[in-house]
């Protein structure tokens, strides 16, 4: 559940405006390819990445980075106030604990408890590094269900991490190489699925050119061969050939490495382990392994992902401690584990206060969550459940047959036919019993079992595995398989991607292991055709049922029967109309500050050797001295702070680095003519340890050297600020820009409803010509006759005159809708004046430069978008005046002080001196005010402003 808070802070950051992704957001849902589960997957994956430094969770939530509450108003003991209101990571625990669930039950009230009474006795810092299995390395989690597309997401990451460390090279949050780690036990179902990602298409989610260059950056290696090399003086495993093939491994980017986890996690032979004791085959088999581990962690900036994560939870797995080792490389980026049931079999134990135990079946690195009943009828088949507590033919026979009657002539857009699973315990219980049962079935139907039934298994001594089933497997889901039952034992239980499976059948006990009831059953949930009303069929016998629903109750916080009720609020299209041209909204032209700096070289030649040999470039490292002192402050003694042993280094590694951190404005050549002293630099810079290998001097700052060798090679420059006034012009609607998004069935932001937009461009194209009824018609001719004027049909919406450039508007916030809804729209009737919604900064042009002053020097503090424009006109249709509104939550003021400022003493002043008169005001709202002060200030100030 720590998601929750992780996810609360992600929306608010969102909104703010140090969020750098709003634009990029706004791409992908104009494309319109990535489903909402992923599209909020890769929202809160840039925000841990960018807001959050893709730090350990541990050291976030010690930090209060997640937290959101203020305990100065709680009822608490002086001891828990004090706790709560300096420990942040005491707060965070706190905050945890008070979370409730969907039903409005407290998750924690224990654990509230015992940190109220107990709160000065809690090691916070070590709880929350037990909560996350006390790694030092990032470790994100993103659970999502079958069918939502986990392997997309994973390219969907690989890319993004791509697009940004191209970007910023020398920025440790992203990486610039992957590796994809499947558990062992599905290697021939999982893997050859992640080879999708070479057929993810980037630009749906980075717009071109850009994508394209990534695409042709990546470079794929399937790891997937099971001998080793023979004849290879190099390496004897063939996987660790590949990786080795890319040549220098220093300078890699773009490898994506996809293999099965069990080829990294083969014990090793410990320190204190006896070769002798592990046979020629193991011993082989061990070396080999460390092979391929050993190069993968010399991957530099190397991010993994684990696919199905929960298996590699599994104590038996040791992939964490091979995950270990490669963080020990200093350019390791982190780990990032993909699954649909982030559950665990045992229950883990933290220890709180030294008797209290924190109790969780939950793997706590979950960032994120999507759950299942969400999906349905979203992205996944709706299911019809049903179950009966009958012996295995019965329950085989009546879901056959039910499943023939709904969906025998059932064929998908795609060309694909409906199919039925029925899993079988056993060889024998398929050949013996289920098959014969099926074969009889189907020929009362008027089909042949030879071309509709696929028996897969493995085979054993009395039963061998059907001729060319696996052939016929694999091809299930294409439009030439005539298959429609799958019998099954043993396979296709996890890891199945077969969209075309409409039912399945679990018709007794141990036909699929316990723990996977849900992940089997849902096998026939993934949706076929995008957004298409598709169902699904599960039938199963009295234990799998209880099973399933206790599973329900555990995994997702549903029973069976929600499951089965009904769908989940489906996907739909918000259509988009622009109303500028209708309208006549001109571009607003106003005067923005725009500061400049001018380069000015004030040396002819950068005499880079006369500053290479300069003694001030080896400048040293800030150096702690402690000082000792006694309880009476009485100075015991100094001494300095230790410093810790530098990192490996080479060479070649410090020029490229030297290059690399020059944006390679710097390029290699212009090293090579000044080596002989750079290399006296380095060697005073770095020390040589007694294995003979180099390390950095931390003796010395080694950024900053490096930063002055940089700048040897220019001229020594300076620069003059040039400050001006510039006109501009800006329009309110990029149209271009204006697409039909996807959301969900009665989506708050967006305003006025699809219904309400429907009727106002009605209204804009006819009405001129409204039909009236019989009776109407007669009483305007009788009025006629009489000498009244004919009254016009009444305009269900007279406000589309004064507002609504493009429908429908997207309102960030509730303040944003409520004062445009309940508070502006109302008091504008009837009054000559307009109002536009300008907050979208994906749709409008009216953007403001704002800057704060320092001294007498001007610093950029980013764009403004102003979120309201109200405006009068002359009686030529061009602008008079203008009010500036802009609505703020209280969380987000102290953020908006600096651009305030900036809108009230030199936006508004310098653009009202250029035009003469009063043409511009700001207003300024805040939530912090009643919605009673902010109308009165609000009309207050439309009637002084607009004379009116």
């Amino acid at each position: 559940m720590f998601y929750r808070l992780i996810q609360k802070k992600c929306d608010e950051w969102m909104k703010s405006p140090d969020c750098t992704i709003r634009e990029l957001i706004q791409y992908i849902y104009r494309r319109n390819k990535m489903r909402d589960a992923q599209i909020e997957a890769i929202k809160i994956y840039l925000f841990l990445k960018i807001a959050c430094g893709n730090r350990p969770l541990w050291k976030l939530f010690i930090e209060g980075r997640f937290n959101s509450l203020d305990f100065n108003s709680m009822e608490l003991t002086v001891e828990a106030r004090k706790v709560l209101t300096t420990n942040k990571a005491a707060a965070a625990l706190m905050e945890y604990s008070l979370l409730t669930d969907k039903d409005g039950n407290q998750l924690a009230p224990e654990m509230e408890k015992v940190i109220r009474q107990q709160s000065e006795n809690i090691d916070y810092e070590e709880t929350f590094k037990q909560i996350f299995y006390g790694v030092n390395y990032t470790d994100y989690l993103f659970s999502l269900p079958m069918g939502a597309g986990k392997t997309y997401l994973m390219a969907a990451f690989i890319y993004l991490d791509l697009y940004f460390a191209v970007n910023e090279p020398g920025n440790p949050a992203f990486a610039h190489n992957f590796m994809v780690l499947a558990p062992s036990g599905l290697k021939s179902s999982i893997i050859p699925s992640l080879k999708n990602i070479q057929e993810f298409d980037p630009t749906w989610i980075i717009p071109e050119p850009t994508a394209s260059n990534l695409k042709r950056m990546i470079k794929f290696e399937i790891l997937d061969e099971q001998k080793s090399a023979k004849k290879s003086n190099l390496v004897r495993n063939p996987n660790a050939q590949k990786i080795n093939n890319h040549q220098p491994l220093d300078d890699l980017m773009g490898l994506v490495a996809i293999t099965n986890a069990e080829k990294v996690i083969l014990d090793r032979i410990g320190k204190d382990e006896d070769p002798a004791l592990f046979d020629k085959e193991e011993l082989t088999k061990i070396r080999i392994a460390n092979e391929l581990r050993e190069i993968i962690g010399r991957i530099p900036h190397l991010s993994v992902f684990i696919d199905e994560v929960h298996h590699a939870a599994d104590g038996e797995i040791k992939l964490r401690q091979v995950v270990e080792e490669w963080t020990a490389q200093h350019s390791f980026c982190g780990v990032l584990g993909f699954s649909g049931t982030p559950y665990l079999e045992k229950a883990e134990k933290v220890t709180l206060a030294d008797s209290f135990v924190i109790k969780n079946t939950d793997l706590s690195n979950v960032v994120y969550y999507y759950p299942l009943i969400q999906g349905v009828g979203n992205f996944l088949k709706v299911p019809e459940v049903k179950f009966a507590d009958n012996d295995t033919e019965t329950i085989v026979r009546n879901g056959v047959k039910e499943f023939l009657d709904r969906y025998r002539d059932t064929v998908y857009e795609n060309g694909t036919c409906a199919k039925l699973a029925i899993y079988c315990g056993q060889i024998e219980t398929l050949e013996e019993t289920v098959f014969p049962l099926v074969s009889s079935i189907v020929s009362e139907y008027g089909l042949s079992p030879t071309e509709t039934i696929l028996k897969y298994h493995g085979g054993n001594k009395s039963y061998p595995q059907p001729e060319d089933s696996e052939t016929e497997f694999a091809s299930l889901d294409t439009d030439f398989s005539n298959i429609r039952i799958v019998l099954l034992v043993q396979i296709g239980k996890e890891g199945w991607d077969c969209k075309s499976l409409t039912g399945v059948i679990l018709p007794q006990k141990g036909v699929c292991p316990m723990n996977m009831v849900l992940q089997t059953s849902c096998r026939c949930l993934r949706q076929v055709v995008k957004n298409a009303d598709e169902t699904a069929l599960i039938w199963l016998n009295k234990f799998n049922a209880d099973t399933l629903n206790k599973q329900l109750k555990q995994q997702q916080n549903i029973s069976l029967q929600e499951l089965n009720r009904g769908k989940h609020k489906k996907q739909i299209m918000i259509e988009r109309f622009p109303r500028t041209t209708l309208l006549k909204v001109p571009p607003i032209d106003f005067y923005q500050l725009k500061v400049s700096y001018q380069t000015l070289t004030t040396e002819e030649y950068p005499h880079t050797d006369e500053k290479l040999t300069d003694e001030k470039i080896l400048t040293e490292a800030d150096v702690a001295l402690i000082h000792r002192q006694d309880l009476s402050g009485n100075i015991l003694g100094h001494y300095m702070a230790e410093t810790e042993e530098g990192e490996y280094i080479s060479f070649r590694r410090w020029l490229y680095l030297i290059t690399k951190e020059s944006f390679r404005t710097l390029p290699p050549e212009n090293l090579k003519r000044h080596e002989e002293a750079l290399r006296k630099i380095f060697e005073r810079i770095t020390i040589k340890d007694e294995s003979g290998n180099t390390r950095y001097d931390n003796s010395y700052d080694q950024s900053n050297i490096r930063s002055l060798i940089r700048k040897a090679f220019v001229p020594k420059r300076d620069f003059t600020v040039r400050e001006e006034i510039v006109p501009c012009d800006a329009s309110l609607l990029q149209i271009e820009r204006l697409v039909s998004p996807i959301s969900v069935e009665n989506d708050k932001p967006f305003y006025p409803s699809q219904e309400d937009v429907k009727t106002i461009i009605d209204w804009d194209e006819n009405a001129q010509d409204k039909v009236l009824s019989p009776e109407e018609l007669a009483l305007i001719e009788k009025m006629k006759q009489m000498g009244y004027r004919m009254p016009e049909p009444a305009d269900p919406h007279p406000e589309r005159k004064q507002t609504y450039h493009y429908l429908p508007y997207r309102f960030d916030s509730g303040l944003e809708r409520e004062f445009f809804k309940d508070s502006i729209l109302p008091y504008l009737k009837d009054k000559p004046l307009e109002i536009y919604f300008n907050g979208d900064d994906s749709l409008t042009e009216f953007k403001i430069d704002c800057y704060k002053q320092v001294g007498k020097e001007w610093t950029y503090i980013g764009k403004y978008v102003p979120d309201f424009l109200l405006l009068s006109r002359k009686d030529d249709g061009t602008i008079h005046r203008i009010i500036i509104i802009e609505t703020k939550g209280e969380g987000f003021a102290a953020k908006f002080a600096d651009r305030k400022k900036f809108m009230e003493t030199e936006f508004i002043q310098k653009n009202n001196e250029r035009f003469g008169y009063e043409r511009f005001h700001f207003l300024y709202l805040e939530d912090t005010q009643s919605k009673e002060e902010r109308e009165k200030l609000t009309i207050k100030t439309i009637k002084e402003f607009f004379k009116i």
